[in-house]
């Protein structure tokens, strides 16, 4: 009963996180910190560093990984399930609508100035995330050093191939000095190999069929699946491949109807790859309504599932494969890295926005207010959407 209530406390706070949670991965880390460590008490701030690493390095959504990785952690692959559920349903929901909309009215001039005060606020919880962070893992100079080349890197090879070399090379730089690292009795490893199978399997079913029976909805989901199994680097690195897909190859969506539905993805919360929900359901339009929401569905299982399956092979045996002094010592130069990243992340995101005193202000304003004050993040979101309103 006590860990039913606990479950069920947990995936409430997972929903809290999935209505307010903005601004991509880096963002979405200070928030699961704020709420699920230092609120929770779910997990140690080192075992979500090493989650969000873990999760980096691996193929999918970055974000999403974490979360439901999370879930495992507490309650296993049900509750994990669960997790994912949640965490992507309000996203993809409100794209799945928007697309619908869209081609019932034609509505592809979709104002959203009202959101100009959202996206500065963004960058500020990626600095503060980056400046959280760096506070809890960086102790010794070499791990500055390392900080200093992965932000350097990041910032100007901002590359999706660039993420997982970062963190191996940084971890291969301190693995180095494991004979610093405590002796810790080694369980052995043993590998299950389920998930890693029933992520190859569901690649090879999803293309064999698609390829015998050429239905929308397989190929559909076929071609998520596909994508999601081979991008790094979180929602905005997979925005690339679905333009270059969807719209240029096989124009299943017009150009102007994919930045609209991009511009809209910007300002929900949850997870960047619930923009594959927008796409799919446009792709499936001209089977009417219930076919649009069959296309959504399908599109984003098969952008969130491989990524998922993946985390769930490889977190089974982690705690086993920390215990060696090798694996620990490398954890210092994969949490740099990390730091390193989310630094880069917060000068990146900042690029497009304009240099104008109201973006510099909210931006530090953001960050000011999460360091200084105890205002929960939800109500500084909405305040600031109360304000672009205002402003609009």
């Amino acid at each position: 009963m006590i860990k039913r209530v606990r479950y069920f406390i947990f995936l409430k706070d997972v929903v809290v996180l999935a209505v307010t949670a903005f601004g991509g991965p880096q963002a979405h880390f200070s928030m699961f910190y704020d709420r699920l460590v230092e609120k929770r008490g779910y997990l140690s701030e080192d075992d979500l560093l090493e989650l969000y690493a873990l999760c980096q390095i691996l193929p999918g959504p970055t974000s999403t990984q974490t979360i439901t990785s999370i879930g495992f952690r507490i309650g296993g692959p049900n509750l994990a399930y669960l997790t994912l559920l949640v965490w992507m349903l309000p996203a993809v929901s409100i794209m799945t609508t928007a697309a619908i909309l869209i081609s019932s009215f034609q509505t592809k001039n979709i104002s959203l100035e009202f959101t100009k005060i959202i996206q500065p606020m963004a960058v500020g919880f990626v600095g503060y995330a980056a400046y959280k962070i760096s506070r809890k893992v960086i102790k010794t100079k070499l791990a500055v050093g390392l900080m200093i080349v992965s932000a350097v890197i990041s910032f100007f090879v901002s590359k999706p191939y660039i993420f997982p070399i970062l963190l191996l090379a940084a971890g291969l730089v301190t693995a180095i000095k494991f004979k610093s690292q405590p002796i810790e009795e080694k369980l052995g490893i043993k590998i299950q190999w389920a998930n890693f199978l029933l992520w190859g399997g569901v690649l090879l079913a999803a293309a064999s069929l698609g390829g015998i029976t050429k239905a929308l909805p397989v190929l559909l989901f076929e071609n998520f699946y596909r994508n999601g199994s081979l991008i790094f680097g979180g929602g905005q690195v997979l925005i690339p491949f679905l333009y270059a897909e969807f719209v240029q190859f096989k124009g299943y969506l017009s150009s102007e109807e994919f930045l609209s539905g991009y511009a809209m993805m910007q300002a929900l919360p949850g997870p960047v790859f619930s923009f594959s929900s927008f796409i799919g359901a446009l792709a499936s339009r001209e089977g009417g309504t219930f076919m649009q929401i069959v296309g959504a569905l399908v599109a984003a299982a098969g952008i969130f599932l491989p990524g998922t399956f993946l985390i769930f092979f490889i977190i089974r045996f982690w705690d086993s494969l920390k215990r060696y002094r090798i694996v620990r010592a490398s954890l210092e130069g994969v949490n740099a890295a990390s730091s390193g990243m989310v630094i880069a992340a917060a000068l990146l995101l900042f690029q497009p926005l304009d240099t104008n005193a109201l973006n510099i202000g909210v931006t530090i304003g953001t960050m000011a207010l999460l360091l200084f004050t105890k205002i929960p993040s939800p109500f500084i979101i909405l305040a600031g959407l109360i304000v672009g309103v205002i402003i609009t």
